[in-house]
């Protein structure tokens, strides 16, 4: 468990991938390039410009990263968004890095990646024969797919069947093997039950199982937090504080983020929010709710529970509310005569429902600490309002057309009285509370070894050795390019 190394598994595979790659022309970027965009070779970037983001293209791998320029197709400036005050109530600033901006416009493409590249430059994964399997709450499944279609590799989606009508269309677009599981985000364990049953049918599924893949967590520790670090010291004025990192947990790899930031500010609060329907962080607690992408009622493999400070439950009705507020023109009106600039008000559909959730959590947690003109907290905005415009319409059928004044109850009721109930600062044994949730999920029914999960509580090395991986990873992919154009 210590010795945790990646070495090359199976030549065959290795070269069957290179084989597929040469004739694909594919070629992989490093977390190093995904990290730092400046480091992307200058062909690649003048060839950019002239591919679609959304287009299925081997160099749109190099996107997978936050700094794409929606407006020249190249690099550019990370890509952010900072809620105005007039909004937040609080005197905190609340700023989040926008995923809208990936290909398939979510932020999970990463975390499949993460998840993806390893195998291929190990000889883990064989392209002629493996089907690719990407069990998911929504983004994920979507990332994979969008991955394994740049390979030519057979995708495998994994959702619930109450996720958005976007997520499945877009699926069936590309051409994936779909399965919808019963329930929605919380049945997490029904996936599992569909990912042991593709297995037990043939060893041609692999499982790329983002819950307990550290390629997850690996990219967002080292470009997600990266990211952030950067933005910090190009918005910081004067005497700001990186305060605080808000991640809903969902399959606990953006948060990996938190453990990086550790390392910038030791004194940081690392916040997980979830919904407060289904409050297993908070209270043990178990139920449905309707917050897509934030699958629970489990705590995944890759989180280090140690490295969370906070936990936040956020009502899903409140995201979807808010959700109304900054997409309905009646929304749109009340927020410009509370002064909101017309500019920012526009820019709000990059928030979905998860990164609703993160906003409120986030404007939660600055009351609760209260918060001040110093300190600065940051979070995440997963996906934009184009993955749920079905959800819209579907309030409207439901809750009747939105108004001005439903539009006031929803700011003034929700945002602005967001108060601190259902949260709650980790002590030490609630940390070590919610990390023994694991043994239930991970050691009795998947197979997981009960060592290891002592090893995450107790070997001070064990986090570290597994983030820190990304150097070597990248030495792999850089030598399989070397195979590739050979």
């Amino acid at each position: 468990m210590t010795n945790w190394t990646w070495e090359i598994k199976d030549k065959n595979f290795l070269q069957k991938t290179v084989e597929r790659c040469k004739k694909q022309k594919i070629i992989l970027p490093t977390f190093s390039q995904l990290k730092q965009p400046d480091k992307i070779p200058g062909d690649v970037k003048s060839k950019l410009k002239n591919i679609d983001m959304q287009e299925v293209h081997p160099l749109n791998l190099f996107r997978i990263n936050w700094q794409n320029d929606p407006k020249s197709g190249g690099m550019g400036d990370i890509n952010f968004l900072e809620i105005p005050k007039e909004i937040t109530g609080v005197k905190a600033r609340i700023i989040g890095l926008v995923g809208k901006f990936f290909p398939t416009g979510a932020h999970k493409v990463g975390a499949t990646y993460g998840c993806l590249a390893p195998y291929l430059v190990t000889g883990r994964f064989n392209p002629e024969y493996h089907k690719a399997v990407w069990p998911s709450t929504g983004n994920y499944c979507r990332g994979g797919t969008f991955n394994s279609a740049l390979l030519s590799v057979h995708p495998v989606a994994i959702l619930p069947e109450e996720m958005s009508k976007e997520r499945f269309e877009w699926l069936e677009n590309l051409g994936a093997e779909i399965y919808a599981t019963p329930g929605c985000e919380s049945n997490v364990k029904e996936i599992y039950d569909k990912c042991h049953e593709l297995e037990a049918e043939s060893d041609e599924y692999l499982i790329f199982n983002q819950f307990d893949q550290f390629g997850n967590s690996v990219w967002h520790y080292e470009i997600t937090g990266y990211t952030i670090e950067s933005l910090f010291n190009q918005v910081k004025e004067s005497n700001q504080r990186l305060s605080a990192y808000v991640s809903a947990t969902g399959s606990a790899g953006t948060i990996g983020a938190g453990d990086y930031l550790r390392k910038v500010n030791p004194l940081i609060k690392v916040v997980a929010t979830e919904a407060l329907q289904c409050p297993t962080l908070l209270l043990n607690g178990y139920g449905g709710h309707r917050i897509e992408g934030i699958g629970d009622k489990h705590v995944p493999w890759i989180h280090n529970v140690k490295n969370t400070n906070v936990v936040a439950a956020i009502d899903d009705e409140d995201t979807l509310r808010v959700l109304r507020l900054f997409n309905e023109e009646s929304g749109k009106k009340v927020l410009h005569d509370l002064g909101v600039k017309a500019d920012s008000v526009d820019k709000l559909s990059y928030l979905g429902i998860s990164s609703i959730c993160n906003m409120l959590a986030s404007i939660k947690l600055a009351k609760y600490y209260e918060y001040n003109e110093n300190d600065i907290i940051f979070t995440i905005f997963t996906d934009s309002v184009e993955l749920y415009y079905s959800r819209l319409k579907e309030m409207n059928e439901n809750w009747g057309k939105y108004n001005d004044t439903q539009a006031l109850i929803d700011y003034n009721s929700v945002i602005k009285k967001q108060g601190i109930d259902y949260l709650k600062e980790l002590t030490y044994e609630d940390q070590r509370r919610i990390h023994n949730l694991k043994y239930f999920t991970w050691v009795e029914q998947q197979g997981k070894e009960v060592e290891e999960l002592d090893a995450q509580w107790y070997d001070e090395n064990y986090w570290e050795e597994r983030f820190s991986i990304a150097p070597k990873w990248d030495k792999l992919i850089e030598d399989f390019n070397k195979k590739v154009n050979a």
